[in-house]
């Protein structure tokens, strides 16, 4: 009875902290205030199901994004640049991860399906800023490998602490200066009702066609964005990986080449976990009209869970002073109780 309690008071909790943004239970009708939310068309009845590997997902994107950013922020021997750049990509990761978690399970859950044009607003713009910040990091990253193989004498002068900061103090400004005027225009539009949108979260071109002002002006300065931000980007970290190259071709030492080359493999991983869904989304929305509702959801939930679920993982996996001071935090949380105990029998 007590458990049963609980989880009753659980769940209840749970709505409750989706309520002021969706219309709890409401999946056949919609206020023409709102948009409808969709998870994976013509699965509905599969959705307790599906919310199964989904909500695995997001807690494995949330503890590991979680352990490393804590790892890294508790070890001083971790306390270098390309440390400090990891646990940037980790907490960004974690916050887009939170931006989506709410609709997501809402409405796999609850068929919480309805959003106010409010919320729908307010989470796209953390979409859209968050995957910017997650872009401007993995440059930060590729400048990172690019000074440590191509200058190593240098790089603890150029790469300072006061340096990181002021990478990071822009890093956070500029997704807010360029989405500005998105959010200025959206603010200022109006729009259709009662339409079903084909992920469970707002997406900027979706979004943008239900207006009832000229969607292309908006939807044109998003891609223009789109292809200028992250494609300045994806041209910077190729830049970089072609200087790199050409630097490690340069060592006459085949395990020297090896091992500088090592150190780029987490990081190749990364952007194209990110890079690789999120053009493909792009894309299916803006050329294809044609493309599928199904498709679209499927892009869009691989390009949110993808990079902070593999993330974690593979910088666990491939590098190892991180994957042993996260043993070492877990031994040590798991040797730290039993002393408590034993300290708290004595002073009893």
């Amino acid at each position: 009875m007590i458990y049963i309690k609980n989880l009753n008071y659980f769940s209840f909790l749970i709505v409750q902290c989706l309520q002021p943004t969706m219309a709890i239970f409401n999946n056949t009708t919609s206020s023409s205030s709102n948009f409808l939310l969709t998870a994976f068309p013509g699965l509905e009845r599969a959705h307790v199901w599906i919310s199964i590997p989904v909500c695995c997902l997001y807690t494995i994107a949330l503890l590991g994004n979680g352990m490393i950013f804590l790892v890294i922020i508790t070890k001083r021997r971790l306390h270098k640049p390309m440390y400090y750049f990891l646990s940037m990509l980790a907490a960004v990761d974690l916050c887009l991860t939170i931006t989506t978690l709410p609709t997501v399970l809402g409405v796999l859950w609850f068929h919480a399906r309805e959003i106010s044009f409010k919320a729908c607003f307010i989470q796209m713009f953390f979409v859209h800023a968050f995957s910017l910040l997650e872009s401007s990091v993995l440059v930060t990253m590729a400048f990172d490998r690019f000074v440590a193989i191509c200058n190593p004498l240098n790089y603890a002068a150029t790469l300072t602490d006061r340096m990181i900061l002021v990478i990071a103090l822009v890093i956070c400004i500029r997704p807010v200066v360029f989405l500005l005027p998105i959010v200025v225009a959206i603010n200022t539009a109006s729009f259709h009702g009662g339409h079903e949108l084909s992920h469970p979260f707002c997406y900027h071109p979706e979004v943008i066609k239900y207006t009832y002002s000229k969607p292309w002006i908006s939807s044109f300065w998003g891609l223009f964005l789109q292809l200028y931000l992250n494609g300045t980007d994806v041209l910077f970290i190729l830049f970089s990986y072609v200087l790199i190259l050409r630097t490690v071709l340069s060592i006459v030492a085949r395990k020297k080449q090896q091992k500088a080359l090592s150190t780029c493999v987490c990081h190749i991983c990364a952007v194209t976990v990110f890079y690789v869904p999120m053009i493909s989304l792009s894309l299916a929305h803006r050329l294809f009209h044609s493309t599928p509702r199904v498709l679209c959801s499927t892009l869009a939930n691989i390009y949110l869970l993808l990079p902070p679920v593999l993330n974690p993982i593979i910088y666990s996996l491939k590098t190892k002073t991180i994957r042993q001071a996260m043993f070492q935090l877990l031994q040590s949380k798991g040797s730290w109780g039993p002393n408590v105990r034993g300290l708290r029998g004595r002073w009893d």
